[in-house]
């Protein structure tokens, strides 16, 4: 039986149309926790440079979309999976969950996708850097790759499009280390990260809620093992078909998109 979901979105802060926790709570913020925007800003900025600043870069992580039913239940789906990028033009990923098991492989000129389940594959031509790439994938073809906004060579711009509030939250602990929290808001989201503090200011969790609709639905993104420079084995951006996989059209590659297949997608509420 087909689970009816209404229409997911793209999930990063410019296209973020429907998904989360959905907790009503009620904040009182000291006033230096209020309002010190500056701080917040020069934080991301850092580590908006930091990450576009390193030629070679990986981590993984463990990730949750969450959908909203016709029911208004809120079902989230895990993911986990590693990232390596060597910039400016090509990325490795993997996303492996309950229903799909997916590598994608772009060498600055082609984007492979394959479905080990499936063992099938796609390749398509996208001739560029790792900014164009998420582009072209986020827009034509609805397949974000995991944590693009903030793979982004000016992610902090492209962050801080729309924003309307800031908090500086303090300190927090994300997997042992300590990061800075913070908080920002937009017309269409509201938007959380966690920053690690010290020489590497690397996110640690990034979390978007919509405001589409009452309750809206997140997606979070954890990281872990963060490595750069040469700590990173930069390699397997060159597809090479080991597992004999058939070759077959994007459209064709069932079971590899950010939903299961017998999930079909309704109109946003």
């Amino acid at each position: 039986m087909n689970q009816d979901v209404r229409k997911p979105f793209s999930f990063s802060v410019r296209s973020f149309s429907v998904l989360a926790l959905s907790v009503a709570l009620g904040i009182g913020l000291s006033t230096s926790a209020r309002a010190d925007e500056a701080d917040a800003k020069r934080l991301l900025k850092a580590m908006s440079d930091y990450l576009a600043g390193q030629q070679a870069l990986s981590f993984s992580y463990d990730a949750t979309l969450e959908v909203v039913t016709p029911e208004d239940q809120i079902l989230g789906l895990a993911s986990s999976g590693k990232v390596v990028v060597k910039r400016p033009d090509k990325i490795h990923a993997t996303r492996a969950g309950g229903f799909a098991d997916v590598a994608m492989s772009f060498d600055g000129k082609t984007l492979t996708i394959l479905g080990k389940n499936l063992n099938a594959y796609t390749q398509v031509e996208i001739p560029g850097s790792i900014d164009h790439l998420i582009d072209v994938m986020r827009e034509k073809y609805d397949r974000p790759l995991p944590a693009a906004d903030l793979l982004l060579t000016n992610s902090y711009a492209m962050l801080m499009e729309g924003v309307e509030d800031i908090k500086d939250l303090g300190s927090g602990v994300i997997g042992g280390v300590e990061c800075d929290s913070l908080a920002f808001r937009s017309k269409d989201v509201d938007w959380q990260i966690w920053i690690a503090q010290g020489e590497k200011p690397y996110p640690c969790r990034y979390v978007i809620t919509s405001k589409s609709m009452p309750n809206g639905p997140a997606y979070s993104i954890q990281f872990s093992n963060w490595k750069d420079g040469k700590a990173v084995k930069a390699s397997g951006f060159e597809f090479r078909n080991t597992s004999k996989a058939s070759k077959v059209e994007l459209e064709d590659l069932k079971g590899t998109a950010d939903l299961p297949e017998h999930f079909t997608k309704g109109a946003s509420k």
